[in-house]
């Protein structure tokens, strides 16, 4: 009994060795086992990506990674048409006056730069001295006319009595006649010579051809001048004025004759009301410009030869509207960047209207529905996908 009781302590013995070993081995066969299972799950998923580009390409392009960007939606409106422009003022109607018949020393000058004159009032005088002495002469040369028309119409008179007792051929009555007639047209010679020479000396009164404002004076009293010697005087007819305000092809294109625009000459902030009354016929080749005259009435804050800006009523146009801030210019022209599908930015080339105080207006290119990049576009390149936002949810 007792030798039996010696072996099952001993075998009891080597069983508690046997199990201790088995616990030892269990917990590292279950770390290698989750070793494995974390290698098959890194492949697994590295497989699933590897074979889908496009999940990974939205992944890693997700909007947490796109930069936030500023966009709006402009629509479509109806805006008052404003052409802002800039000119230079002139006289709508300048009359040069100089020298009309043979010149001389002038003796007088009467008006002044800025003097109102009336038709025909006489600006200068030229000397005439001798213009008068040669009127006379015509004047004396009509009375020797008249007396040599005199005494043959007596001779052909006394003539006439004696032909009729065959003193006197008819021949001679014949001759009488045609003295008296040629002594008739002598006279109307010498009337005619003398007005000629009256109306030479009603010419060196140098007189303003219509009424108006004397804008310039280029003569004085001891000057000699001639016909060569240009313009001596400038007249605006009228005293009316005008500014020739220099437009684009497309905002000449939109202008109309008649409509009213607002002119502010340098200087000043008071404004005058003039309207269109003539469009360039013709545009520029070097600036592609055209010329609107704009009429206006005489005001004294209105000098011809100065600057002027001026806003004219265009009419009305329906058409986006966009800051200044979402337009960019390249060598091409104007464009801005749309947001279309995949929120990937696009440019768009456009053409840009008139200027308001809300904007730019888009002429062509755009309908108002598109998302324009509001701000920060000279940041973004084409085909870059952004985060779009409202500036309601950036403020």
């Amino acid at each position: 009994m007792n030798y039996e009781t010696r072996v099952d302590q001993s075998d009891l013995s080597n069983r508690l060795s046997l199990r201790d070993e088995d616990d030892d081995i269990r917990p590292r066969s279950r770390r290698w086992l989750w070793i494995a299972l974390a290698v098959v799950l890194s492949l697994a998923i590295g497989a699933y990506f590897y074979t889908r580009p496009a999940e990974v390409a939205a992944f890693t392009s997700s909007d947490a990674s796109a930069p936030r960007v500023t966009v709006l939606s402009p629509g479509s409106g109806t805006i008052q048409g404003i052409i802002n422009a800039t000119g230079t003022l002139a006289a709508r109607r300048e009359m040069p006056v100089g020298v009309v018949g043979e010149g001389g020393r002038v003796v007088s000058v009467s008006v002044e730069a800025g003097d109102w004159v009336r038709a025909g009032q006489v600006l200068a005088v030229i000397d005439r001295s001798v213009q008068s002495q040669q009127a006379a002469s015509q004047s004396a040369q009509i009375d020797v006319a008249i007396a040599d028309g005199n005494l043959a119409q007596a001779n052909l008179d006394r003539a006439q009595q004696l032909v009729e007792r065959g003193f006197i051929s008819q021949a001679d009555i014949d001759r009488l006649t045609a003295t008296r007639d040629a002594a008739d047209a002598r006279v109307r010679v010498a009337r005619a010579q003398l007005g000629e020479r009256q109306a030479r000396n009603a010419q060196l009164n140098i007189v303003a051809p219509a009424a108006g404002l004397v804008l310039t004076r280029a003569v004085e009293p001891g000057q000699t001048v001639s016909s060569g010697s240009g313009v001596l005087f400038s007249i605006a007819r009228g005293g009316e004025m005008e500014l020739l305000a220099n437009l684009g092809e497309d905002e000449l294109a939109g202008l109309r004759v008649g409509v009213t625009a607002n002119v502010v000459p340098a200087g000043t902030t008071k404004a005058f009301t003039g309207q269109v009354w003539q469009i360039a016929p013709v545009i520029n080749e070097t600036n592609r410009q055209g010329v609107a005259r704009i009429a206006l009435p005489y005001a004294t804050e209105l000098r011809p030869g100065g600057f002027a800006s001026v806003q004219i009523n265009g009419g009305t146009v329906v058409a986006p509207i966009l800051p200044e801030s979402a337009i960019h210019a390249d060598d091409d022209g104007s464009y801005v960047y749309i947001v279309g599908a995949e929120n990937k930015v696009a440019k768009r080339r456009v053409e840009l209207g008139i200027i308001t105080a809300n904007g730019i207006v888009i002429s062509s290119g755009l309908d108002g529905s598109e998302r324009i990049v509001l701000r920060a576009g000279g940041f973004l390149s084409e085909g870059q996908v952004i985060n779009p936002v409202t500036a309601e949810e950036t403020n």
